[in-house]
């Protein structure tokens, strides 16, 4: 694979329907210059637009060529790459720009930070997600700076290490279990996501003869890069700056973790003893084929491929009938609204999770350690 960022080729209209993220951007500008209520265009856009595109447009099932090279990808990957310096510029240029002006109320404040949390989660995150599984040093780097701007560095160790590895048994802090809320499950995440995150990390240098204090733990990247952002949002815009920063790292995260517990909601591996669970399989992720939302969220809903090949460039992610993976009945962004409602997630879900453990799993006729996460732990898990 070439380290290069300028391939020769590329393939434009192909690509194209992936940058509507873009259009986002001057939502921002013009939600902080007209004030008001314009901030609620952004999550109308992110969620309710989409939606709407998914119901209009329907479904793909197209597999595009898993062998295409890299150097046809350029458009494609471009929107990840340029993502950062103009999410950095929507970030801290409207810190800047609400802290000198005074047309805007605290409330219309935090109205345009909770459309920004919602750019940086929706989109950053997912744009993060896809630049840290691959294997260039720039694009792991530009995933690192947004995890950093919305202050969930720990993300990369615990998604790549533990998440990976360990999804569907109780190892994963990530996979919801059957009958869980969104918010418990929330709580329960940033709880037990970092603490998860540094055992691993420490787990990987132990391995290799290291202390958790060499220079080669990512938590001094981390932390280095998160205390930059938080004095920079100081110095741009004062303890009301810091304030607004800290209020849309908060939203990013949620919109991040309901994203997550969408994803794996009831999908648990099948336990073997002694310590051993199944290989991860297509039937561990919930797939939906929705043409916008895949188009926004850069094909993340064709999961189980990527849990199968998680390197694999987000162009070529494949995707699957329901006979092999779980389908939903509607795109992420619905889904995750639903999800915000436990009875209604329960009504919608819960039917779909038992059918799926009678088509995989009839002999399990037990399935309350499943639902409790009390199945052991996964031996040799980090």
């Amino acid at each position: 694979m070439s380290d290069s960022p300028l391939p020769r080729h590329s393939n434009l209209p192909a690509a194209a329907p992936f940058w509507m993220s873009v259009l986002m951007l001057p939502l921002v500008a013009l939600a902080a210059m007209r004030g008001g209520l314009w901030w609620m265009l952004i999550p109308a856009y992110a969620w309710y637009l989409t939606t709407f595109l998914d119901i209009a447009l329907g479904t793909s099932a197209a597999n595009p060529d898993p062998q295409t090279p890299v150097d046809q990808l350029f458009w494609h990957r471009a929107v990840t790459i340029i993502w950062f310096p103009l999410q950095f510029i929507a970030i801290f240029g409207s810190i800047w720009y609400v802290s000198q002006s005074d047309h805007m109320t605290i409330w219309n404040k935090l109205g345009l930070f909770f459309g920004i949390g919602v750019l940086s989660g929706t989109i950053g995150l997912v744009y993060a997600h896809e630049l840290l599984h691959q294997k260039t040093r720039y694009e792991r780097l530009l995933g690192d700076l947004l995890l950093a701007s919305v202050l969930y560095s720990h993300f990369r160790t615990e998604h790549l290490l533990v998440h990976h590895s360990w999804v569907g048994t109780p190892r994963d802090a990530v996979t919801a279990r059957y009958n869980e809320g969104f918010h418990r499950f929330f709580w329960r995440v940033l709880r037990d996501g970092p603490h998860s995150a540094w055992r691993a990390e420490k787990g990987r240098l132990a391995r290799g003869g290291s202390r958790f204090w060499d220079a080669r733990n990512p938590f001094w990247l981390y932390g280095a890069l998160q205390i930059g952002a938080l004095v920079l949002a100081l110095l741009l815009g004062g303890w009301l700056g810091l304030g607004l920063f800290l209020f849309q790292a908060i939203v990013a995260v949620w919109q991040l973790e309901l994203t997550n517990y969408v994803e794996h909601y009831g999908l648990t591996r099948k336990y073997l003893g002694e310590g051993r669970y199944e290989h991860i399989k297509p039937r561990h992720s919930w797939n939906a084929s929705q043409k916008a939302s895949n188009w926004l969220l850069i094909n993340l809903q064709r999961h189980s491929d990527h849990h199968y090949k998680p390197d694999r460039r987000f162009p070529l992610l494949q995707t699957y009938d329901r006979d092999d993976a779980p389908q939903l009945p509607f795109g992420y962004p619905a889904m995750t609204f639903v999800a915000m409602i436990p009875p209604l997630w329960r009504r919608r879900m819960n039917p779909r999770v038992r059918a799926w453990r009678r088509q995989f799993y009839p002999e399990i006729t037990d399935w309350a350690p499943y639902n409790r996460g009390d199945t052991p732990m996964p031996r040799n898990a980090l």
